[in-house]
């Protein structure tokens, strides 16, 4: 009998995994230590937030790539340090080769440190996690194809990070930060990593 397409598959180690996790060693690390597990903490937040932003339109694999090179330009994703940034900051990161120079992205990075810098510690950790849904309430996915883009509490949340003055967030964008985060276990069914991030 075969797998359905987009069911798990074996890694290099022999245990099944999501198909995209065994795609490169960068995919394996990432899918198997992160992908999925609970993240809190307004800085990191923000981190995974400002990279699923620059992550639009590309491979994520191009971000993962360059993950130290972003921390290193962005001040740690410090949003307070972040929010001092000037226009000389600005400059010097689209001129920075070590992460992706898209002005657009990179002003929305900027100006959601400024917005957030505002809010009450812990505030951005309260509002992302609110829309977590019941794990017990979604059926787990057996194949890629069971993986929605978008759900309900995603398209809420982006919703409400744009009222509050965030940019650069949609609905797809939002869902793959839950997913990343651990708001949302989407491994599969028969994925190793299945279940280890709660």
């Amino acid at each position: 009998m075969t797998a359905a397409p987009g069911s798990a598959v074996p890694g290099p180690d022999g245990a099944l995994r999501c198909p995209w996790g065994t795609a490169t060693e960068d995919y394996t690390a990432y899918h198997d230590t992160e992908w999925g597990r609970p993240v809190h903490g307004d800085d990191a937040l923000y981190e995974r937030l400002c990279l699923e932003a620059f992550q639009s339109g590309l491979s994520w694999l191009t971000i993962l790539r360059r993950r130290e090179g972003f921390r290193t330009a962005f001040a740690g994703f410090a949003i307070a340090e972040v929010a001092a940034f000037t226009e000389v900051d600005a400059a010097r990161l689209l001129a920075d080769p070590g992460i992706i120079r898209n002005r657009a992205k990179i002003e929305a990075t900027l100006a959601n440190a400024r917005v957030l810098a505002e809010w009450p510690e812990g505030e951005l950790d309260r509002l992302i996690w609110s829309y977590a849904p019941d794990g017990a309430s979604r059926p787990v996915p057996r194949t890629l194809g069971d993986v929605p883009a978008v759900t309900p509490e995603s398209t809420a949340l982006a919703k409400d990070l744009k009222k509050r003055g965030v940019r650069f967030v949609g609905p797809t964008t939002a869902y793959a930060l839950m997913q990343a985060c651990g708001l949302v276990d989407d491994h599969l069914a028969d994925c190793v990593a299945r279940g280890t991030g709660r």
